[in-house]
C-alpha cells in the first residue's frame, strides 16, 4: 500500500528500529520499561512540558485535532512544539522522511532507552547509501567547512581583537609549560556554557566567507538566499539549500565515477559536438547502460578483450566490493549518527534534557585536565611511546582478553557503544524527530507535515541577510552591501564575455525525456497486467501522479491497496487505534482493519516496488 502523503501515528505507541534485514539479535535488557512507556522517547512525549506549543496543549476532545495538515504555512500555528520554530521543526521531518526506508517494531526496549537506531545487519541498497551520503554531507560535511572557516577567520587577523586575545593566551600558556591544560579547560567552558560559544566564535554565513583569505566574498550561488548552506542559494523554507546542495553532491560523485569509467570528460565531450551535435543527439545511448559495461567497451575500443576469460580479477573485485558496501552504508550512518548525537548533546532541543548531557561531557574531560597538570611534555610522549608499543606487538594478549570477553560477555562490545555510556539518552535527529511526532499523537494532534516547496525561490537575499555581523570590523559596508545583495552576472545567467554556445544540454534533455517516456510506457501497460491479476502490477499502480496534490491527514489518507483507489483510515477513539481501508470516503465498512500496535513492520516501496 502507497500513500501519497507521510503518516506517523505508528511512532506514538510502538518502538521502532531502522532495519533491512529479518533477524537483529540485541542485548537482553534485565529491567524492562513499563508496558505504556517503553522507551526513554514515548516518556518524554508524554511529560507535562514547561514549555507548550500548539500540539502539546491538550484540547480536550476525543476526536483528533486538525493542526492546519492542508493548510498554508503562515496559517498553521506556531509554535507547534516548545522551544522549536516550524520552519526548525519541518526541516527535521523533512529529512527524517529521506531516512526513513525501513524500520520494525522491537520486542523488547532497546539497551539506550532510545529507539530507531541502525540494526547491526542492515542490508545494502542503493537508495539507503545515497541517503547516508546525502545525511553525512548535510552534518559532518558542512560542520567541518564551517569549522575550516573559522580557522581561516582567525587566521586571517581580519578580526584583529579576537585573533590577538587567542595569540596572547596561547603564546602565554606554552611559554609557562600550560598548553594543553589551557585548551582543555577551554573546551570545557565551551561545553557547559553555550553563550561562551557565540562570544568566542561569533557565526557569519558559510557561502560569504573566503575560505583561503578569511575575508567576506561573493556567494558561489550569485545571492545570498541562504545562511546555512555552502553556495548562499535560495531557499523557500528552512534547510532547503543545504538539501539540494546534498543532493546535487551526491549526483556530481556519481557523474565523476561514470565518467571516469567510460573514459569522458563533460566539458570536452561538449566542445567536440560543437557543429555535429544533431549527429550524436541522433544516436543517444541508452541511459540504462551500467559503468561496468561502459568500461569494458572502453577496452575493448582501446584494443583489449574484456572477458572473464582473460580477466581473472573482474569477479574476485566485483564480489569484493559489493561485499564491503553495506559495512561502508553502516559505516556512513553510525559516523552521522555519532555527529548528531554530539551535537545534540552540545545543542539540546525540548523536551530532551539540555544540562545533564553537558556535564557529562565536562564530567569526562575533567580527570583528563587534572592529569594535565601535573604531566609533562616527556611524561606525555613516554605514555604515548609505551601505548603505541603496547598495540603493535601485544596482539596475542589482545586476542585472547577479546576472545574471553566474546565468551564470558557476548554483547560486550555493544555495552561499550558511546550510545550506550557517554552519550546515553542523547537522541539523534531521527530520535528526535521522532519523539516530536509522538509528542502530537499523544495529544491527539498529529503534527502537520512539512510544506510543499512547488516553484524555485527567487533569486533574492533573505530578509535578514547581511544583519548582526558587526564583529566582521575590517569590512566595511559597501564591500559588504556588494557581496550579500545578488550578481546579476550569476543570477540572470548573463556575463560580460558571451559564451560558446553548448549543446550538451539538448543530450540531457534528451536522454531524461527517453527515460521518462521508458517509464510511462512500462508503467501504463501496468494497467493491462493488473486488469488480469498480476500482483506486481497491482503494487505500481499509480506511482506517476497526473494531477495535484491531494488532500491527506491527519486521519484520512488516499492512498492504493492492490492497485485499487482508496483512503486509508486512523481511528483513534475505539479502545484501541486502528488503520483501515475502505474505497469510498463514506464506506462504513472498511476491506481490511489492523491494529496499529499489532503492526510490526515499516517498509517505503520505490516507484518500481
Amino acid at each position: 500500500m502507497s500513500s501519497t502523503n507521510s503518516d506517523h501515528s505508528l511512532a506514538a505507541s510502538q518502538q521502532f528500529e531502522v532495519v533491512n534485514a529479518p533477524n537483529v539479535h540485541e542485548p537482553e535488557i534485565t529491567e524492562p520499561a513499563p508496558e505504556e512507556h517503553p522507551t526513554e522517547s514515548h516518556e518524554l512525549a508524554n511529560a507535562d512540558h514547561e514549555e507548550k506549543g500548539a500540539a502539546q496543549i491538550n484540547h480536550g476532545h476525543t476526536e483528533v485535532r486538525d493542526l492546519g495538515w492542508n493548510d498554508h504555512p503562515s496559517d498553521v500555528p506556531a509554535p507547534l512544539v516548545g522551544g522549536l520554530s516550524n520552519e526548525e521543526l519541518w526541516t527535521l521531518i523533512r529529512r527524517f522522511n529521506k531516512q526513513m526506508y525501513h524500520v520494525k517494531a522491537l520486542p523488547e526496549p532497546p539497551l539506550g532507552g532510545l529507539d530507531l537506531n541502525i540494526a547491526d545487519e542492515e542490508e545494502f541498497s542503493p537508495d539507503k547509501l545515497r541517503a547516508n551520503i546525502e545525511r553525512l554531507f548535510l552534518t559532518v560535511g558542512v560542520g567541518m567547512v564551517g569549522f575550516w572557516k573559522h580557522i581561516a577567520r582567525l587566521r586571517s587577523w581580519r578580526e584583529r581583537n579576537r585573533t590577538l586575545a587567542f595569540a596572547v593566551v596561547y603564546f602565554g600558556t606554552w611559554a609557562i609549560d600550560y598548553l594543553v591544560p589551557t585548551i582543555i579547560a577551554f573546551l570545557v567552558v565551551l561545553i557547559v556554557y553555550p553563550p561562551a560559544r557565540a562570544c568566542c566564535f561569533p557565526p557569519a554565513p558559510i557561502a560569504l566567507i573566503d575560505s583561503k583569505t578569511g575575508g567576506i566574498k561573493q556567494p558561489t550561488a550569485g545571492v545570498l538566499g541562504s545562511d546555512n548552506s555552502l553556495t548562499g542559494a535560495p531557499e523557500k523554507h528552512q534547510g532547503e539549500a543545504v538539501e539540494q546542495e546534498a543532493s546535487n553532491f551526491v549526483n556530481g560523485f556519481t557523474s565523476i565515477a561514470i565518467s571516469s569509467a567510460t573514459g569522458k570528460h563533460p566539458e570536452v565531450d561538449t566542445q567536440a559536438t560543437e557543429g555535429r551535435s544533431n549527429g550524436l543527439e541522433n544516436s543517444i545511448p541508452d541511459p540504462t547502460n551500467f559503468a561496468m559495461g561502459a568500461a569494458d567497451a572502453k577496452d575493448k575500443a582501446a584494443g583489449g578483450e574484456p572477458n572473464v576469460v582473460h580477466d581473472k580479477s573482474k569477479e574476485p573485485m566485483s564480489a569484493a566490493m559489493w561485499s564491503k558496501t553495506r559495512l561502508v552504508m553502516h559505516a556512513t550512518g553510525d559516523i552521522s549518527d555519532g555527529w548528531e548525537r554530539f551535537g545534540n548533546a552540545l545543542s539540546a532541543t525540548a523536551p530532551f534534557p539540555k544540562e545533564k548531557p553537558r556535564i557529562k561531557l565536562a564530567a569526562v574531560l575533567a580527570p583528563v585536565l587534572l592529569i594535565s597538570l601535573f604531566t609533562n611534555s616527556y611524561m606525555f610522549m613516554k605514555m604515548n611511546g609505551l601505548f603505541i608499543g603496547f598495540g603493535f606487538f601485544a596482539n596475542p594478549i589482545i586476542w585472547r582478553v577479546a576472545s574471553y570477553l566474546n565468551r564470558m560477555f557476548p554483547q560486550w562490545q555493544k555495552l561499550l557503544e558511546i550510545r550506550n555510556t557517554l552519550l546515553k539518552g542523547v537522541p539523534t535527529n531521527a530520535q528526535l524527530t521522532v519523539t516530536l511526532l509522538r509528542i502530537g499523537e499523544a495529544n491527539k494532534a498529529p503534527l502537520p507535515p512539512p510544506p510543499y516547496s512547488g516553484p524555485p525561490p527567487p533569486n533574492v537575499t533573505h530578509e535578514t541577510a547581511g544583519q548582526d555581523l558587526e564583529h566582521l570590523k575590517d569590512v566595511t559596508d559597501t564591500e559588504l552591501e556588494n557581496a550579500v545583495h545578488p550578481d546579476a552576472a550569476v543570477t540572470t545567467g548573463t556575463d560580460v564575455v558571451p559564451k560558446k554556445k553548448q549543446h550538451g544540454h539538448r543530450i540531457l534533455a534528451a536522454i531524461r525525456g527517453v527515460a521518462k517516456g521508458g517509464v510511462e510506457t512500462a508503467l501504463g501497460t501496468d494497467r493491462l497486467k493488473a486488469a488480469v491479476g498480476g500482483e506486481h502490477a497491482k503494487n505500481r499502480l499509480g506511482v506517476l501522479k497526473s494531477g495535484g496534490i491531494d488532500r491527506a491527514g491527519p486521519v484520512d489518507f488516499p492512498c492504493r491497496f492492490k492497485g485499487k483507489k482508496g483512503h486509508a483510515y486512523i481511528t483513534t477513539t475505539a479502545t484501541t487505534p486502528v488503520l483501515s481501508w475502505t474505497t469510498e470516503k463514506e464506506d462504513a465498512d472498511p476491506v481490511f482493519s489492523i491494529a496499529i500496535a499489532d503492526i510490526q513492520v515499516g517498509l517505503i516501496i520505490g516507484s518500481e516496488g
